[in-house]
């Protein structure tokens, strides 16, 4: 899915800064047509967890990264299957490729003019793994932040003081399987709430049975804007 995001508060330095967001691989391995459809200026990559899960083969995640990678700069946040495979072996092949691991903490971008965008991430919330305080608490100041957790109901935590603008999220699959429209979770979206902009992410690939209905499969091409206006059009993989 492509779409672009207005802030009034978005640096105009950064102006035009495009995103693209995956969660929820699981086992599948990251398809050419889906690269294909990529625009050819992409600034970051974000993995927003569940790169993998129990009996993945190592090769095929190092596949993915090595896709992923040649794209641009990639961050990842741990989402709640990630943690089923060997933690140390897996950040040793995130490392290894030059991955940014969001563990509670932040990293940012700087503008040729100086001005700061934020990315914040958190672990995953099961097990009380995640601490949005402290990857706040070591942040520096900057005029953007974006907010990168797996688990969507981290929204419950945030305060309008945190000054977060963006938060992506996956795990839910958007029910992965949905019968007269009804399933176990809502499909996904863009929330456009109180406190901040939540982009909800069917994801990329399934979990338990692998089969989808009604929540097709996405990724999403994200372009940050300051004001201004835009028409949105999808590009979704089936």
């Amino acid at each position: 899915m492509k779409q672009t995001l207005l802030f009034d508060q978005f640096p105009k330095s950064f102006n035009n800064l495009t995103i693209f967001f995956i969660s929820d691989i699981h086992r599948r391995t990251i398809s050419d047509k889906l690269l294909k459809q990529l625009s050819p200026t992409i600034h970051l990559v974000v993995i927003g967890g569940d790169l993998t899960e129990a009996r993945v083969p190592f090769h095929r995640v190092e596949h993915n990264i090595k896709l992923l990678k040649e794209i641009a700069p990639v961050y990842f946040v741990y989402g709640n299957n990630d943690y089923e495979v060997e933690q140390e072996k897996l950040e040793e092949l995130l490392s290894k490729h030059g991955v940014t691991i969001l563990t509670n903490s932040s990293a940012y971008l700087k503008s040729k003019s100086g001005e700061k965008l934020i990315l914040l991430g958190v672990e995953d919330m099961s097990e009380g793994k995640d601490r949005l305080d402290l990857a706040i608490k070591h942040s520096p100041k900057g005029d953007f932040k974006i907010l990168i957790s797996h688990n969507p109901d981290i929204y419950q935590k945030i305060k309008s003081t945190d000054h977060i603008s963006l938060i992506m999220s996956g795990h839910t699959h958007g029910g992965q399987i949905r019968l007269f429209g009804f399933g176990l979770y809502d499909i996904g979206k863009t929330h456009f709430l109180k406190n901040a902009t939540h982009l909800i992410s069917n994801g990329y690939g399934t979990s338990g049975v692998p089969l989808r209905l009604g929540a097709p499969a996405e990724a999403h091409l994200i372009q940050l804007r300051h004001k201004g206006s835009s028409t949105p059009s999808e590009i979704k993989e089936n």
